[in-house]
C-alpha cells in the first residue's frame, strides 16, 4: 500500500517511509492511496483482539517485517485485561468501549504502544538514529514516554502545557527516568505545542540541526500515521464483539459516540466505516471548545472568535483538530484540501460550501457539552455503579440527547484515575482538592481500585523539570541532544 499527501503530490511513500518521516509535502499529512475491504467472515473469524489487530494491519499490506508486527501487538499483554478493550453494556441500546487498560491508563496506549515497537524497529533496522517529537493535551505525552523509555536508536521531545493537564498527567511525564527522552513544560495551551511541532516537522533549518547530529526526525501525534492506522482496530473490534455476542447481526447498522480532541479516534471509526464497518452516524462529543461541533453542524472552522478554554476534560482543550484535514482530503482531494487549509492558517477559518457540508453531515454528527453537564452524568451513572472520566461524559450526553434507533458505542478514552480532583467535584463536594485526596476519597466511597503505576506517582522524584516559553521550545530540544 501508498500513501500520499493531503495537500498534491506525485510522490508517493511506503508505510515506513511515512511514519519515520510524517510530514507530507507542501505541510499536508499522509494518507492511504486506498483503504482495504473487510466483510463478515473477517468480522466473525477473529474472537481475540491481538489476532484481529494482526488481521487489520495485514490488510493493509504494510513494508513490516512478521517479526516486528508480532512484537508490536504481543505488546497489548501488558493491558491489565486479556480482553484488551472491553465492550460494557450500560443501557439496552448503549455499550462502552473501554479504551484505557493499558499502561498509562488512556486511549493513546492502544495506538502508542504497538506503534513504538514497530518505529524503534524500523530505525535499529536501517541503523539511523530518530527524535520523536509529541505535544500532548494529557494522554499523548505518557503513552509516548513509555512506549519509547530507552529504546535503541530513539530519542523523544515531548511538550506539554504547563497548566493543561490533569495533575496525574503531569507526573506521568515528570517523573520519566530515561536517559533517551526529554519533557517540556509550555508557558501556553496545547494549540501551542501542537503548532510548534508541525513547525520543526517541516523546518530545514531545524532538520539540519539534527542532520549535523545525525539524526532524523519523526512524530508520535497523530499526524503520524501509524497511530491512525492502529486506531482503526478498535472500532472494529467493538463492532465484532457486538456481532460475536449476538448484541446485533453483522450489516446492521451502529452508531459510534466519539469524544473529540485532535480528531484521530473519530478518523479511525471514518476509516473503519469506509473499510466496510456497517457505522451510520459518527457522533462528535466535544467539550465547551466546540469548534468541531460548529464544523460539523454549520460547516464553519473558525479559530478567529475562539479562545481555548480549560476544562475539566482537558485532553480535548484543543481548537485546531490536525485529523479533519484527513477527512477533507478524502471528501474533496488535495486541491481542495489545500485551499482550505491555507485559509485557516492565513485567515484562521474557512468555509465549506452547502455541498461540502452535506458529504460530511453524510457521516458525522456533533454536539458539546459543558463540565456541569458532565459531571450530572457522572454522578448518574456512579449511582448505577459505573464509574466514569469527564471524557466519557461528553459521549453520555451525546447518548441522551441525539435521537437514535441503532445501538450506540460509546468510546471511554481515559480511566477515572487521570481525572480524579473533576469526579470528586462530581461525585464528593464541589470543591478543589489535589489529586491523592480525590484518588483516596473515591476509591473508599464507591469501592473502586486506584491502579498501582498511579498510586506510585506520588513518591516518585521529579526528573523533569524544564519549563519555556513556546519560543524556547526549539533551543531546549537542541540542548538536550
Amino acid at each position: 500500500m501508498k500513501f500520499i499527501g493531503t495537500r498534491g503530490t506525485n510522490d508517493k511513500k511506503t508505510f515506513s517511509e511515512a511514519i519515520l518521516n510524517p510530514a507530507a509535502p507542501n505541510g499536508g499529512l499522509y494518507c492511504p492511496e486506498s483503504l482495504p475491504v473487510i466483510d463478515e467472515e473477517f468480522i466473525t473469524s477473529h474472537k481475540d483482539y491481538k489476532s484481529l489487530a494482526k488481521a487489520v494491519i495485514k490488510k493493509f499490506d504494510v513494508d513490516i517485517s512478521d517479526e516486528s508486527l508480532e512484537k508490536a501487538i504481543n505488546l497489548y499483554d501488558k493491558f491489565d485485561t486479556d480482553t484488551v478493550v472491553p465492550v460494557e453494556k450500560v443501557e439496552n441500546d448503549l455499550f462502552i468501549a473501554e479504551l484505557w487498560h493499558g499502561p498509562t491508563r488512556a486511549f493513546k496506549d492502544m495506538a502508542l504502544q504497538p506503534f513504538g515497537q514497530v518505529l524503534s524497529d524500523l530505525a535499529k533496522q536501517k541503523n539511523e538514529n530518530y527524535l520523536i517529537l509529541a505535544a500532548t493535551s494529557g494522554d499523548t505525552g505518557p503513552a509516548t514516554l513509555e512506549t519509547f523509555a530507552n529504546k535503541d536508536n530513539i530519542k523523544v521531545a515531548c511538550m506539554y502545557p504547563q497548566n493543561g493537564t490533569s495533575d496525574v498527567q503531569r507526573l506521568q511525564m515528570v517523573t520519566i527516568d530515561a536517559k533517551n527522552e526529554k519533557v517540556i513544560g509550555v508557558r501556553g495551551n496545547f494549540d501551542d505545542t501542537q503548532n510548534t511541532l508541525k513547525q520543526l516537522l517541516n523546518s530545514d533549518s531545524f532538520k539540519n540541526t539534527l542532520n549535523e547530529k545525525h539524526i532524523s526526525l519523526s512524530a508520535a501525534n497523530s499526524v503520524n500515521f501509524g497511530r491512525i492506522i492502529f486506531q482503526t482496530i478498535y472500532h472494529i473490534w467493538a463492532y465484532a464483539k457486538l456481532v460475536n455476542d449476538k448484541v446485533i447481526k453483522f450489516g446492521e447498522k451502529i452508531d459510534i459516540i466519539v469524544p473529540s480532541g485532535n480528531f484521530g479516534n473519530a478518523l479511525g471509526g471514518y476509516y473503519a466505516k469506509k473499510m466496510g464497518l456497517a457505522i451510520d452516524k459518527i457522533v462528535i462529543a466535544s467539550n465547551i471548545n466546540n469548534v468541531l461541533t460548529e464544523w460539523v453542524n454549520n460547516g464553519s472552522y473558525d479559530l478567529t472568535n475562539k479562545e481555548l478554554i480549560q476544562t475539566a476534560s482537558p485532553a480535548m482543550d484543543i481548537l485546531k483538530s490536525s485529523n479533519v484535514e484527513r477527512v477533507l482530503f478524502d471528501k474533496f482531494g488535495s486541491e481542495r484540501t489545500a485551499e482550505l487549509m491555507k485559509s485557516l492558517e492565513e485567515n484562521g477559518k474557512y468555509e465549506l460550501t452547502p455541498e461540502e457540508l452535506a458529504e460530511i453531515k453524510k457521516d458525522f454528527i456533533a454536539t458539546s457539552c459543558s463540565d456541569e453537564e458532565g459531571f450530572e452524568y457522572i454522578k448518574e451513572y456512579a449511582a448505577k455503579g459505573y464509574i466514569m472520566d469527564t471524557h466519557t461524559a461528553t459521549a453520555i450526553k451525546a447518548y441522551k440527547t441525539l435521537n437514535s434507533n441503532n445501538i450506540q458505542v460509546a468510546y471511554s478514552t481515559a480511566e477515572w484515575t487521570k481525572f480524579a480532583p473533576s469526579l470528586y467535584r462530581a461525585l464528593i463536594e464541589d470543591k478543589k482538592v489535589h489529586d491523592k485526596e480525590a484518588l483516596d476519597a473515591i476509591s473508599e466511597k464507591y469501592n473502586v481500585s486506584v491502579p498501582k503505576m498511579v498510586e506510585e506517582l506520588f513518591t516518585k522524584p521529579i526528573t523533569q523539570n524544564t519549563i519555556v516559553d513556546k519560543d524556547g521550545i526549539e533551543k531546549a530540544i537542541v540542548e538536550f541532544l
